[in-house]
C-alpha cells in the first residue's frame, strides 16, 4: 500500500536530492534547460528564455504542498550547484507504481551521477513510499539512458514503437525499464 510522503530530502554519497527553490533558476537555466544537447530526446523544448525555467519553478514549489509531489533537484554536495532533476513523472495508486523520468546536466554526464540519484529514488520508492513498482522509458536513440536504469537495477521490458511524440512533433519509439520491490536488492 501507498503511504505519501511528498519531496523529502535525500542524501547519497555526492548528492542533495531535495525540493526546488525559486533561487534554483539561474543553475537550472545554465545547466540543462536550455541547452538543445540534453533536451533533444525528450518531450520539451530547450526553455530560451530564464522566465519560462521561472514559471516552470514556481508551479513545482506551489506543487510541493501536495503530498503525492515527488520532484527533486539534484544538487552536488561539493559547491551546492544543481546540476539536474529527477522526479515521479507518473504513478499508479490502484496498482502501486511510479514512472520515474530525470535530466541531467551534459557537464555532468558519465561520472554516475544519475545512476547514484536513480538508485536512492527507488530505494526511497520501495522503503518510504511503498509502492511494488518503479518504471522508466528512454527514446530509443538516448542509449546512455538505458545504461542508467540498468545499472539501477531496473530490468529491460522492451520496446515501445511510437510511444510519445517527442519536441520536434514526431512521434518515437521508446525503450521501457522497470523494477519490482521483491527483486530490488538483489542485483
Amino acid at each position: 500500500m501507498i503511504k505519501h510522503v511528498g519531496t523529502l530530502l535525500i542524501d547519497t554519497e555526492r548528492l542533495h536530492l531535495r525540493r526546488y527553490t525559486m533561487d534554483d533558476a539561474q543553475d537550472m537555466f545554465d545547466n540543462w534547460v536550455n541547452d538543445a544537447q540534453v533536451t533533444r530526446y525528450l518531450q520539451w523544448l530547450p526553455h530560451g528564455d530564464i522566465q519560462i525555467t521561472r514559471n516552470i519553478l514556481d508551479s513545482w514549489v506551489k506543487s510541493y504542498e501536495k503530498p503525492t509531489t515527488y520532484n527533486w533537484a539534484i544538487e552536488l554536495k561539493e559547491n551546492t550547484q544543481v546540476i539536474g532533476s529527477i522526479a515521479v513523472v507518473q504513478m499508479s495508486e490502484d496498482y502501486e507504481w511510479f514512472e520515474v523520468g530525470y535530466c541531467l546536466s551534459r557537464k555532468h554526464y558519465n561520472k554516475g551521477i544519475m545512476t547514484e540519484a536513480l538508485k536512492a529514488i527507488i530505494r526511497f520508492s520501495f522503503l518510504d513510499v511503498g509502492v511494488n513498482r518503479v518504471q522508466a522509458f528512454h527514446h530509443v536513440g538516448n542509449s546512455a539512458s538505458g545504461k542508467v536504469m540498468l545499472k539501477s537495477g531496473m530490468k529491460y521490458e522492451g520496446c515501445l514503437r511510437q510511444y510519445i511524440v517527442n519536441n520536434q512533433g514526431v512521434f518515437v519509439d521508446c525503450d521501457f525499464y522497470g523494477i519490482v520491490k521483491s527483486d530490488w536488492g538483489r542485483n
